[in-house]
């Protein structure tokens, strides 16, 4: 085994440690600008080139994006969320859009078992807000506010992981919905306000199936004008089908 400088090995890692606990605890949030070099030596109390490569380090996994000219910003909370991002990059937009598929239908049934009056509330706000964008034409604040209103209802599912797998999603998100939005589709469509209705009304009434149901209607419509963007796919993949509940399926968050 080759030999290695300990300490300093350890002061690196010590340093790296450190920026990763200030970006977990939002200290540092996602899309934000790091402090400059100089601020990270002297808070830190550290040499230039341990600053230096403990960022070289968080760049290396996707956590933290240089951008020339600019500064160094936080691009993911976590080194797994990182890895997400990078994977979706190289996908295609259909395929995100399938995965996120599969999390927003499990989102909807679980929202349904375990939402609170203060989740009911949130969604109620979020849908409002996103009619209002509709209504004002502005598509940027539309999209914005669907973002909102789907993070809202995977938040409302009580389950971290699914929520943290989801919000990693955002940027691929975004691309299809202005991928939607901006074809020539009927607004009903590109608005689909009656099934968003669907998934928040099956929520209040903690109607699992249902909840799920409406989101399976409401992601078909999307995928099936996504695969009619894209009519050189060879075999685009069946559209998710709604699972049975398993007997006896109870909720145990």
């Amino acid at each position: 085994m080759p030999l290695r400088s300990t300490a300093r090995t350890s002061l690196v890692g010590l340093v790296i440690e450190q920026m990763e606990q200030l970006i977990a605890d939002g200290e540092w949030p996602v899309g934000g600008k790091i402090p400059a070099e100089p601020v990270l030596v002297e808070t830190l109390d550290v040499g230039r080139n341990t600053v230096r490569e403990a960022v070289r380090a968080l760049v290396h996994t996707g956590m933290l994006e240089p951008r020339q000219g600019d500064g160094t910003y936080v691009r993911a909370d976590s080194d797994f969320g990182a890895a997400v991002q990078r994977r979706l990059r190289r996908a295609a937009d259909l395929e995100a859009y399938e995965v996120r598929a599969s999390l927003e239908r499990d989102a909807a049934r679980y929202a349904a078992l375990r939402r609170t009056d203060d989740d009911l509330a949130a969604l109620r706000a979020a849908l409002a807000e996103r009619d209002r964008a509709w209504g004002n034409s502005d598509v940027s604040a539309f999209i914005d506010a669907d973002m909102r209103f789907h993070r809202t209802v995977a938040a409302a599912a009580h389950n971290s992981v699914l929520a943290e797998l989801y919000e990693h999603f955002s940027d691929a998100l975004r691309a299809t919905l202005q991928a939607v939005i901006r074809r020539p589709l009927p607004d009903s469509v590109r608005h689909q306000f009656d099934a968003h209705t669907a998934i928040v009304d099956a929520i209040e009434a903690r109607d699992a199936d249902a909840a799920e149901r409406a989101a399976l209607a409401h992601l078909t419509e999307a995928m099936d004008a996504l695969r009619a963007a894209r009519p050189d796919d060879e075999a685009p993949a069946a559209a998710p089908r709604a699972r049975e509940a398993s007997p006896g399926e109870e909720d145990h968050a």
